[in-house]
Formats: C-alpha cells, structure tokens, sequence
C-alpha cells in the first residue's frame, strides 16, 4: 500500500512521515518505503508584496511563522531526501484562492468572523489531495493533523475523534470530513503528545526538528484581515469601501457612527470609537441593515444558534434531536446542548447554560464524549 503524506515543512508532518517510513521499512524488511512525500502549493507569497513587511534584503515569501513559504517548501523537500522518500509540491492555488480564500474575503466583508483553516482541510487538504493520490497510485493519505480515526467494526464506519493531547486537538477543524475521506486518511500523532512528536524529531534526527509553530493564517501575513483584504481587493481592481452606519445599544438608541461592518466581531471591545460610563462590547453585526449593536459583556451570552452546511458524520435523520456538547470556535470548553437536525443541512442548538459571543462565520463542531458527531458554520445566534 502507497500513502502519500502531506508535507508542509514543520516539524508535524514531517515527523508523521518519519514515522510512516520507518513502519513501511520494518513491513517490508528493510526495503524501499511505500510512502510518497506531497507539499500543496496553496499560495504564492510573492503576491501583494506590500504586505510582507520585511526587513530590507529579505526576499518576500522567505517569510517563518506560517506556512506555504519557500523556507517551509524547501524544508519539506529536506526532509523528504533525508528520509529516503520520492517528493513532489503540487500547485492547488487557483482551487485554494475559489474555495478559501474569496470566501474568506466575502464573509469578512459581510460582517463575519470566518476561520479558513476548516474550509481548507474540507474542500483542499482531504478533498483535492485524496484526488491528487490516487493519480499517483497512493491508496491512502496522511497529515500531521492532532486527532484519531477509528473505525467501527460493527457498522463499518468511520469515527473521528480528539487526539490524545488536548491541548493540540485540532479534530475541530476537521468536521466537514466525509465518510470516504476518513476510510482514505491517517493521523498518525494522534496518539501522541506534541513533546513526544518533538523527542521523535529529536531522535530522529529529521533537519526540523527544532523548527517554531507555525502561528498565521497562511495568506495573511502579520495577521492583519483587514490589510490583507485591502490590498487583495486592490490587486482584483476593486476597493474596501467603508460605508457608514449606525452604532447602536440592545434598547435601539444610537451612539454614533460606524465606518463599516468589516472593522467589528462579535466580542470586540477596543476600537468601537464611542465612549461610555462602562464598557461596551460588539453583541450584534446586521449587515443587512448597516448597523452594529452594542451592548454590556452580559449582553453576549445567547442560548440558541442556527448552524447551516451541517456535515453528519455520524448519521442523524431531519427531525431528530440529539444531546451533545458543542464548541463554538477552536479554544471553546464544549458546552452541553442540545442539536436538532433541520431540512437542508441545517441544524439548531439550545445550550444548557447561555454561552459567550456565539460568532456568526465560526463554526460549531457536535462531539459526543471523544466522537464528532458533526458540525456546521454559525448563522446567527439568540
């Protein structure tokens, strides 16, 4: 069997790699590993160079602390010669920026809060990348993901589950995946502890071992959304236009002017250009009407969402209500909730207790004790 394993030049993925050929090896008695090295080219860092922010004589697109750059491409390919394994880097750009990133343009512009990183591993990593393997004759993928496939013998399905180290589950990011792409996937980390992946590195003696996190969204350098959206739009012909609305509380009153619903999140604080006797947080974006609402930090916490895109993993039929505990973005403790599946892929959530800053653009991912039962983006809360 040939797994072709998606390399990104960390020290993750390269050390599920290392770990895959070493096992490839020992199944084979020392001889060639089956396993194929892949780095997906999902964009090009040259582009909008004005936002690179680098020190003078420093090449854009050389730039540590977040993936896809030259360093982290000639990384992967390092690593890759250094195991002994055939490596390519295959360009999904055009398919990156129409699935990821002119969403991610749009919902920002809409007023939303969206995390690409979900949309990528769903409609990039797992779909174009199982497509990609099978033309090289892999069988199978893998990543560097932190979560655990389990398959139920019983009923031949596949679970996902949280890796072993919490404090680097990512099986949140992972809930648009497919029955298929499960039975196609392994995550070979997790079961193990991100020291443990470090010691392995170590061990190993793989060239990236001591290699940082990547911390950034990969196409937005310095974490600015907002720079980023402006100098994409400029490079598309186009402008981020403020136009002004109004500020206002919870009981209606207005407090002043805002200069665009793409400056404000659910949550925020700093920033809302008005004063006041106490502090005011952003409780409410309506793009439709033009207006922020503001209010006092109790103000945020909501009961019910309504989620849309709802992908099942586990089966549940329109109509039926299940018991779950749900996380509402990435560091969220999950809550105790109820989900009753809608027509439509849609889905509706009663928390036990109100939650804080229910996100429109985030997602909220279902987990049954270590299971994702599923997950879906956030419309709107209440």
């Amino acid at each position: 069997m040939t797994i072709a394993v998606a390399m990104s030049g960390g020290v993750d993925s390269s050390t599920a790699a290392a770990i895959l050929a070493e096992k490839s090896r020992s199944e084979q008695a020392g001889g060639e590993p089956r396993i194929v090295g892949l780095t997906m080219q999902l964009w090009n860092q040259r582009r909008l160079p004005a936002l690179q922010g680098l020190p003078e004589g420093i090449e854009p697109g050389r730039a540590s602390g977040r993936c896809c750059s030259l360093d982290d491409v000639y990384d992967a390919r390092r690593v890759a010669s250094f195991l002994g394994i055939p490596y390519y880097v295959v360009n999904f750009e055009r398919r990156f920026e129409e699935e990821v990133v002119r969403p991610f343009v749009e919902q920002y512009l809409a007023g939303e809060t969206p995390i690409p990183c979900s949309r990528c591993n769903t409609e990039i990593k797992f779909e174009q990348f199982v497509e990609t393997a099978r033309q090289i004759g892999a069988e199978r993928i893998a990543t560097g993901h932190y979560a655990r496939i389990h398959q139920d013998k019983r009923t031949g399905r596949y679970r996902l589950l949280v890796a072993v180290d919490r404090s680097k589950d990512q099986s949140y990011f992972l809930f648009g995946l497919t029955q298929e792409q499960l039975s196609r996937a392994i995550f070979p980390l997790g079961k193990l502890t991100k020291q443990q992946v470090r010691a392995i590195a170590r061990e190993k003696r793989l060239p990236v071992a001591e290699k940082p996190e990547s911390q950034e969204i990969c196409f937005v350098p310095g974490g600015s959304y907002r720079g980023f959206i402006a100098a994409y739009l400029a490079e598309q012909g186009a402008r981020m236009e403020d136009r002004p609305g109004e500020l206002v509380t919870t009981d209606g009153r207005t407090l002043g002017e805002h200069h665009g619903v793409q400056h404000f999140t659910v949550g925020q604080r700093k920033g809302l250009g008005v004063a006041a006797g106490s502090p005011l947080y952003v409780i409410e974006i309506d793009a439709a009407k033009n207006r922020v609402v503001v209010g006092r930090n109790e103000d945020l916490f909501k009961r019910r969402c309504r989620v849309r895109n709802v992908n099942w993993i586990r089966p549940v039929a329109e109509g039926e209500r299940i018991s779950a505990c749900v996380r509402i973005r990435n560091k969220h403790l999950p809550a105790p909730a109820t989900v009753e599946a809608l027509a439509g892929a849609e889905a509706n959530i009663e928390f036990a207790e109100p939650q804080r800053a229910i996100t429109p653009g985030q997602a909220a991912v279902f987990y049954d004790g270590e299971e994702v039962v599923g997950g879906g983006w956030i419309l709107g809360a209440d």
